[in-house]
């Protein structure tokens, strides 16, 4: 199986979402079910974030430029920053438009057919759901990664709708129907939060998980025992790529071939371990007392 770009399930994202708003927007119109309502217009904010991750994913797989050195990895958190703001505008739409139905209870028509074309919309979200987690998982994409859990809550917007048409027409409480739009809008709300949270922490430069930076030390740690140093270590991930940094102490009488080529073998062995990683190291005399005046305010590795 040929392994396919973010670009590729961006398109799929989009098509989805075009396919599901036909559908919803049919259900809505023949139900009126204000439920159905706020479910299509959930799947208009799902169209709009996957044209926006469609452009993040383009552009972040640009090659660094004189401008952008290190690469245009970052534009992936504008999508996802987007994203997460469009979510919470479509739970203030849907919380609004379900209060109003509140005071003003409506019949529902056509629950059937209505029925049919949500559960229909829902399982193309859902696995189109699915694929995009998987995809971003793999190609350590944030964009796909939002565009997927979004689409999780637009499939959880619809199990609530389902609910709220099978309970109508079976309890005869019309209020059914926005209530559960409400509870749909704040589960909404707590998944716009995550993105955003998310994307702030992206880009403020936040450090590599924990368990990754783990096998970085595990790595430098198995060259203590050569009389070799390490300290000064940094990592930020950007987008699908992590950057890590650090100083290698070395005996001051090692030639600068040999101090060259033991930074080429850790840098290779971390990449290896983390496969898109940027490794840049600063060698250092052992001796030296100079070389450790960098170090206070940062994380010490191997001392």
């Amino acid at each position: 199986m040929s392994k396919k770009s973010p670009r590729f399930y961006a398109l799929i994202s989009i098509a989805a979402a075009l396919v599901t708003i036909a559908l919803k927007a049919g259900a809505y119109f023949l139900t009126g079910s204000i439920g159905l309502l706020s479910d299509a217009a959930e799947s208009c904010v799902n169209l709009v974030a996957a044209l926006v991750a469609l452009w993040a994913v383009s552009y972040a797989a640009k090659p660094p430029d004189e401008k952008h050195a290190y690469g245009h990895f970052k534009a992936e958190y504008f999508s996802s920053g987007v994203e997460g703001a469009l979510i919470l505008v479509a739970a203030i739409t849907i919380a609004v438009a379900a209060l109003d139905r509140l005071l003003h209870p409506q019949e529902l028509e056509e629950i059937g057919i209505g029925l049919a074309l949500s559960l229909v919309a829902s399982v193309i979200n859902g696995i189109v759901a699915v694929v995009l987690l998987r995809a971003g998982k793999r190609l350590r994409s944030i964009t796909l990664k939002a565009d997927g859990h979004h689409l999780l809550t637009d499939v959880w917007t619809s199990v609530g709708v389902v609910i709220a048409l099978i309970a109508v027409p079976l309890t005869g409480w019309l209020i059914l129907d926005p209530l559960i739009a409400l509870v749909v809008a704040i589960n909404i709300v707590w998944a716009g939060m995550k993105l955003l949270r998310e994307t702030g922490s992206g880009l403020l430069d936040a450090g590599l998980p924990k368990e990754e930076q783990q096998i970085i030390r595990n790595i430098l740690t198995n060259y203590n025992n050569q009389n070799i140093q390490f300290h000064a270590l940094r990592t930020r991930v950007a987008g699908a790529r992590r950057f890590v940094s650090f100083h290698v102490l070395v005996p001051g009488e090692w030639t600068v071939k040999r101090g060259h080529a033991l930074c080429e073998e850790i840098e290779l062995t971390i990449i290896n371990a983390l496969p898109g990683t940027y490794v840049f190291t600063h060698l250092e005399p052992l001796e030296d007392p100079s070389s450790w005046n960098d170090q206070n305010l940062d994380r010490t590795v191997g001392n």
